[in-house]
């Protein structure tokens, strides 16, 4: 299976499953970047906001609370994602659509589209990013995130780096493959904007802190739970898991505060027009 139907399935699964399981940790994790992307991004009462790859719902929330009384629509491929995110809007004026954004049918309604790492998965980005500019009105516009390098994320690459020795290597991966770091060269995703027919685009590169716990031992456990090493570590016996465990609560102990723990990371915001 590859493509947009290969994220579906993937999302719909296990993974999908986990992130609607542990939304508030995740929410917790990029508060520092949603707090900055909705200030690049700018909704404004009124408006009318299209939230790509919404997840649980976060983002689609806050979206409503600046745009009220507008229109806020939430797409998301997953559905276990989107069951938490109704449940958590319970008598909110937002709509959820579970929907591959990029092949998803849209008439020129809205004002803005919006995404919190949403957009680095598509199996054909021009194409995708393309069709999705369909849906804005003259004088829209598009705002998201997508993360820099793994280099820049110390709170991705120190805690993968800790196990490495621990888990299968793993094989060479293509780097625009759809993914969490698809989008690190901020001159291809400008490449693949202007390829799909957006205009005026700015990238602004946000350097971080990325919240992993509140304490040590939380940290630690967010670290083994995520990412890279999430999927590094998947296989291995308990015992291996609890030496990395050990390790990672010594470098967690190193960001300590007392507000909690807070590793480096940096994201591109993104905007451009139609």
């Amino acid at each position: 299976m590859t493509g947009n139907a290969a994220q579906g399935e993937h999302w719909n699964g296990p993974a999908g499953q986990r992130w609607a399981s542990l939304c508030d940790r995740h929410d917790y994790r990029l508060e520092n970047v949603q707090n900055a992307l909705m200030e690049f991004a700018a909704p404004q009462r009124g408006m009318h906001v299209l939230d790509i790859g919404c997840g649980c719902g976060t983002t689609t929330l806050k979206l409503a609370e600046a745009c009220t009384p507008g229109r806020v629509l939430g797409v998301d491929i997953s559905a276990p994602m989107l069951a938490a995110a109704r449940a958590r809007a319970a008598g909110a004026a937002v709509e959820f659509v579970e929907a591959d954004a990029s092949t998803m049918k849209y008439r020129p309604e809205y004002d803005l589209v919006f995404s919190r790492f949403g957009v680095m998965f598509f199996a054909n980005p021009v194409a995708a990013f393309a069709h999705i500019r369909t849906a804005l009105k003259p004088g829209g516009r598009l705002a998201f995130s997508c993360w820099c390098a793994m280099k820049e994320n110390d709170w991705v690459s120190l805690p993968f780096e800790a196990a490495r020795d621990l888990v299968p290597p793993e094989a060479p991966q293509d780097p625009h493959a759809p993914g969490q770091f698809a989008f690190a060269d901020d001159r291809r995703v400008c490449s693949i904007l202007t390829g799909a027919g957006f205009r005026n685009i700015r990238v602004e590169r946000l350097a971080t802190k990325v919240k992993l716990g509140a304490d040590v031992a939380d940290a630690a456990n967010g670290a083994l739970n995520s990412g890279a090493l999430l999927r590094a570590a998947a296989e291995v016996d308990e015992a291996t898991r609890e030496i990395i465990r050990v390790r990672l609560r010594n470098l967690m102990a190193r960001y300590a505060t007392p507000d909690g723990v807070a590793l480096p990371g940096a994201c591109w915001l993104v905007g451009a027009g139609v």
